[in-house]
């Protein structure tokens, strides 16, 4: 996969890029990720790369000009390009699997006030939220992205079921986990874990992600019940 990341701050995203998973990733050449910086791609002597808003309002809003140039510059016959705004849809693990399959996405990271509308209405694939909150801008937004789906890429992880193991991957939170020491102040690692019976693990562990979801996320529970046919035919009979 590669991934063109464009941003008025580049420099956030050099750190995390270059440590642990990501860096081994790109190491390996299963991830290609490029920085942009979106006044690289003005045209006046200013590099002005925002505007006040029309209408009037606070703030400033980024203008169209250099986006349509990054993207024009960037875009091949297979991209997505990703925008990242607080008034996007919520980027979720079901999200970031559909687009481990595309070969080359571009992140569009917000800033200001936010994107003339032109740029979302005519340029993006996708416009995504990480959560109901406001970022000083869509770098550190775009890092999660970038790395939710890397991850999700083959050969990126050691133990290729990591990622299919774990929170949302099966629309529930993830079970406990124990390690040694067995006993640790009095605090026991439950029995089945050391039994070595498989089937009672399965069945254990699958019991505790679904009381941990319960528990909470009772939202991500009430979704997980609508699709298990013995909930819908129970509800249909009026058990």
């Amino acid at each position: 996969m590669k991934v063109d990341i464009v941003t008025l701050f580049p420099e956030m995203l050099s750190g995390p890029l270059d440590e642990s998973i990501l860096k081994r990733a790109r190491e390996k050449g299963l991830v290609e990720i490029r920085l942009h910086g979106l006044r690289d791609f003005t045209r006046d002597k200013h590099k002005m790369v925002d505007d006040r808003p029309f209408g009037g309002g606070p703030g400033m809003v980024i203008k169209p000009e250099p986006v349509f140039e990054a993207v024009e510059t960037l875009r091949e016959n297979d991209s997505r390009v990703l925008m990242m705004t607080p008034s996007g849809k919520s980027f979720t693990q079901g999200e970031a699997r559909k687009l481990s399959f595309v070969s080359h996405l571009i992140v569009l990271c917000g800033n200001y006030e936010g994107f003339d509308e032109r740029i979302r209405s005519t340029l993006v694939d996708e416009v995504y939220s990480i959560g109901d909150y406001v970022l000083t801008n869509g770098a550190l937004a775009a890092m999660v992205v970038v790395d939710c789906v890397s991850r999700l890429i083959p050969g990126v992880l050691g133990d290729e079921e990591s990622a299919t193991d774990e929170s949302f991957s099966n629309g529930l939170l993830e079970y406990p986990h124990y390690t040694r020491p067995a006993d640790f102040r009095g605090m026991e690692v439950p029995e089945v874990l050391m039994s070595g019976h498989h089937a009672e693990i399965a069945k254990w562990r699958h019991e505790q992600s679904i009381e941990r979801t319960r528990a909470h996320r009772p939202d991500l529970m009430a979704r997980w019940n609508e699709k298990q046919p013995d909930f819908k035919q129970n509800r249909n009979q009026g058990v």
